[in-house]
């Protein structure tokens, strides 16, 4: 929802703050959709992370968001923010990585893998791998890293919480 582009977490929202009707309505026995609407850091080090300066913000932001704020982010090729942006840029420029029904665009199919490990591909696309194991998980055969989440290890392998696009 709003700031997976930077990596937010859901807040913890103190409950005299929290805002959202699906609460009141169930008398307090569901914290509701404000954890994941807090405001968006933009800028690290101004008044409620550069989201405005003259009010308070609707929703408390958590100590230690404006570590996860734009400007930071943008200038660290290895952010969620520039990993988002690359995504993107991939999804305009490669052939593969646009939407079932664009030309050339087949439909997903899983590949075999490791217990705990996700891969799918499209036809003319690009291989996609997860590795949710808590080991690392050999890569499939490719010519290419095209975008991964993280870096690969000394050996090649993908470590654990870590997905990486590749060209066959």
């Amino acid at each position: 929802y709003q700031g997976e582009e930077l990596g937010l977490p859901e807040a913890d929202i103190p409950l005299d703050r929290i805002q959202d009707p699906m609460h009141f309505r169930k008398n307090g026995a569901d914290p509701g959709r404000d954890g994941c609407r807090v405001p968006m850091p933009w800028a690290a080090g101004e008044p409620y992370a550069g989201f405005g300066a003259t009010t308070e913000t609707w929703l408390p932001q958590p100590e230690g968001w404006s570590g996860y704020a734009a400007d930071i982010q943008n200038g660290d090729p290895d952010s969620m923010l520039n990993l988002y942006r690359e995504a993107l840029r991939l999804r305009r420029s490669e052939p593969g990585f646009g939407t079932e029904g664009e030309p050339g665009i087949q439909r997903l199919t899983w590949l075999d893998a490791a217990p705990g490990v996700l891969a799918f591909a499209r036809t003319g696309g690009p291989l996609c791998v997860v590795n949710l194991a808590a080991e690392a998980a050999e890569l499939p055969p490719h010519s290419a890293v095209l975008l991964a989440s993280g870096p690969l290890d000394e050996a090649g392998r993908l470590p654990q919480d870590t997905a990486v696009w590749l060209r066959a």
